[in-house]
């Protein structure tokens, strides 16, 4: 079973106590948590396909994730698109929000990326419609945290609908995982992993 400790996506949780056998229940539960993540992260990238439709006959290629350098991951630090823009990166962000438990944020803002370069009026429409049943409607399957003003103003523009429809929830999506999800990934083990510089070891045989 997998087991995860469930942040705030906009706060974060220090209700903890400071006795050592809670500490010790922590290390245990954050090692345990370390390693699942691992291996869900794995298992994403494995198996995360382009976004572009098979061929009928024809064998699908699967989209490879090439793991970075250390000096690659570093530059995720720096800004956070730095991290959107690498295709490992967002895959190693959206399967960190999931263990978070607040994978409807990048869900979401990846919806809008691709609503945005939408060219026909009527996929146009279909999507808004997707978007708001999914993600924007009360009690939506992955309902993202928005003002009610926020989405009546959605509800209203998906009725003509335009490549701006979701502009301004989507930059407040952007601007909670940057300000909280983001740092959280930053600090977490797997990516302090990836910026480690392999030790080179050399060990003399004797012949």
């Amino acid at each position: 079973m997998f087991l995860a400790v469930q942040h705030d996506c906009g706060s974060m949780d220090k209700s903890a106590g400071n006795s050592p056998k809670s500490e010790e229940k922590r290390g245990k539960m954050k090692r345990t948590l370390l390693k699942d993540w691992k291996t869900r992260l794995s298992y994403f990238l494995q198996n995360s396909s382009s976004p572009g439709k098979p061929k009928n006959g024809k064998k699908s290629k699967q989209q490879t994730f090439i793991k970075p350098s250390p000096e690659e991951a570093q530059l995720w630090s720096e800004a956070f698109d730095e991290l959107l823009a690498s295709k490992y990166g967002l895959a190693a962000f959206r399967a960190f929000l999931k263990s978070e438990f607040c994978e409807e944020n990048i869900e979401f803002w990846l919806a809008c990326e691709d609503f945005k370069k939408t060219k026909s009026p009527q996929k146009l429409s279909s999507k808004a419609r997707k978007i708001y049943t999914d993600f924007i409607e009360k009690e939506a399957p992955k309902e993202i945290n928005i003002d009610f003003q926020t989405k009546t103003l959605i509800a209203q523009n998906i009725q003509e609908a335009t490549s701006g429809c979701f502009t301004t929830a989507q930059k407040r999506v952007y601007s909670l995982m940057e300000n909280n999800s983001y740092p959280r990934f930053l600090e977490s083990e797997f990516y302090q992993d990836l910026c480690k510089k392999p030790q080179i070891t050399t060990e003399s045989h004797a012949t």
